[in-house]
């Protein structure tokens, strides 16, 4: 019988039957634990009589995987399989909107090979002359990246638009999906997806005693069925760091940088203003999208200098 991994504990799995939509306790196989079963797992379950048990015999190919390198130990770890949506919450207020981290993100999406998309929340307190939303949104667009526009404590559609999308088009593109949501500390994940689910779901969070921080109480990855989708929830990250990624690859992960670069002179072009032949320092790019890929260009600089800094050696790549 075909099942899916809801929870999981050492040996112990809390699986739900796919037919009957009945949640049941399962162990696994020595062999079968040793490759690993993660929450999000499709799997094939046997029922013994004799013991009233259930075993996983198999794990179905994964579609995606969420995990990281653990480049220390030259491990991979995976923390749950099958997502096919990821919602990257940011705030237009306190925290500040921080762009670096969103590139972060739809770095690891990539990775992961899930559809991101981009949610703007806290849009009662969103200020214009603050906070450019439209040149977000139109960076993010040029990636393929959806963008919505809420306000997670009013709860329904917010009175002013400045996005096409808002809260409507929000649960229509997460309806049968199942999503992960990540975003720093303190921009409304617990309340966005309280009220998403219409009120059937609280997430709660311990207050750490700092304006503008929280930290989740979830300490494992388990999946939350909502009304309109599923929800795989996970601790909250603080820092994102992409170290295990190497340098040489990262560019693939700019493809927009990437596409421009070719008609630099030189194919190894650093895309700097004191370099001779480089697209981006040219005068052949309008100023508007100029500013955009400036700004993209600024993130994948930034990253590549970090992660640079460990030797490849180190990284087992």
């Amino acid at each position: 019988m075909r099942a899916r991994v809801y929870r999981s504990a050492k040996r112990l799995f809390e699986c739900k039957l796919l037919e009957s939509g009945e949640l049941v306790e399962a162990t696994a196989l020595g062999k079968l634990l040793k490759k690993g079963i993660v929450v999000g797992d499709f799997v094939q379950l046997s029922y013994d009589e004799s013991t009233s048990e259930y075993q996983i015999d198999e794990v179905e190919e994964r579609e995606s995987e969420i995990f990281r390198i653990l480049i220390r130990e030259n491990k991979k770890k995976i923390t749950a399989a099958n997502c096919n949506l990821l919602v990257i919450l940011m705030s237009v207020s306190k925290p500040a909107y921080k762009r670096g981290l969103v590139d972060r993100f739809l770095i690891r999406a990539s990775q992961w090979g899930i559809k991101p998309i981009v949610v703007f929340n806290k849009m009662d307190q969103y200020e214009e002359d603050e906070f450019d939303l439209k040149f977000e949104e139109k960076r993010l667009s040029i990636l393929g990246v959806d963008c919505f526009e809420i306000s997670a404590l009013q709860g329904e559609e917010y009175k002013q638009r400045f996005l096409e999308k808002g809260i409507v088009e929000l649960k229509e593109a997460l309806a049968k999906r199942t999503a992960i949501f990540l975003g720093q500390s303190g921009v409304g994940k617990s309340k966005t997806i309280t009220n998403l689910s219409g009120g059937k779901v609280e997430l709660k969070t311990k207050n750490v005693g700092k304006v503008g921080k929280g930290s989740h109480t979830t300490t494992w990855s388990e999946i939350i069925d909502l009304p309109l989708f599923s929800l795989i929830d996970s601790p909250g990250i603080r820092s994102f760091s992409l170290e295990d990624i190497n340098p040489k690859d990262l560019i693939m992960y700019f493809p927009d940088i990437e596409e421009m670069g070719v008609n630099c002179k030189f194919k190894d072009c650093a895309h700097t203003e004191n370099v001779k032949g480089c697209i981006f320092h040219s005068g052949q790019i309008d100023q508007e999208e100029l500013d955009i890929y400036f700004s993209r260009l600024e993130s994948y600089q930034r990253i590549l200098e970090e992660i640079g800094q460990t030797p490849e050696w180190e990284k087992g790549l």
